[in-house]
């Protein structure tokens, strides 16, 4: 199945069997978003409808024939081929055919089944689809961004004017083997944990500097006064425009 995710559209391919019958919560490894991921729905063939169409693709059925209705013989009376006189034992006769086990065709349902979701597994070991393996301990992280940013404790004081100090702090991590630019990292204040949350407040940081080495890091902080009392969330991102 292909999961979506509903804040910032990132898709994945995961197997239905990762997901489970009862649905679990997943997190995007792209914006950190979490959100509860329902079962892909079943399409449920019922017995009575498979064993209808088993019966009805049955080729040649044997022909029957009925003597006509008179007074001694009944109308729905089968005639023995002795009895005939139309009866011909070397006409052509439909081949005989064993009727299909339906319970092997299961097996071999199943069967391909198990294949198809192995198949998927190693696909998505393979190509690295982003996040979704890691977090099922399937795969190593897939490093699509090689500039990881991890953010400090938030700081909220009351200033002797009054207003409120609003600070942010944190760190920019180099995680590859070449120097890499770094861009303006954006921050948004949001209205509740949820993927629905709205944005109420936002702002740039410009970090100190605009390359980092491999494996190097550099911290940046940030402070606004006034934020909306509302906001609940703090979120990160890097703006991926020119870096000046």
């Amino acid at each position: 199945m292909i999961l979506e995710c509903t804040e910032c559209r990132t898709r994945y391919l995961v197997p239905d069997a990762a997901i489970g019958a009862d649905g679990r919560t997943v997190r995007c490894a792209s914006c950190k978003h979490s959100w509860f991921q329902p079962p892909a729905p079943l399409d449920l063939v019922t017995r009575a409808e498979s064993a209808g169409a088993e019966s009805g693709a049955d080729q040649y059925p044997a022909p029957t024939r009925a003597r006509p209705a008179d007074s001694t013989t009944p109308a729905a009376a089968p005639i023995a081929p002795g009895d005939d006189p139309d009866f011909d034992p070397f006409a052509h006769r439909a081949p005989f055919r064993p009727r299909r086990n339906p319970a092997r065709r299961q097996t071999f349902a199943a069967v391909a089944a198990g294949t198809a979701m192995l198949v998927g597994v190693v696909a998505i070991l393979y190509s690295g689809a982003p996040g979704f393996a890691t977090q099922m301990g399937l795969a190593q992280p897939v490093k699509d961004d090689p500039l990881v940013i991890e953010q400090y404790p938030i700081d909220r004081r009351d200033l002797p004017t009054g207003t409120e100090l609003f600070a942010v702090s944190g760190r920019i991590i180099n995680k590859s083997n070449s120097r890499q630019a770094v861009p303006d990292i954006r921050a948004e204040l949001r209205d509740g944990e949820s993927g629905n949350s709205r944005v109420v407040f936002s702002w740039t940081i410009t970090p100190e500097r605009r390359t980092l080495a491999p494996g190097a890091a550099i911290e940046f902080n940030s402070a606004q006064t006034d934020v909306p009392a509302n906001s609940k969330r703090l979120d990160f991102t890097f703006e991926r425009g020119p870096a000046g």
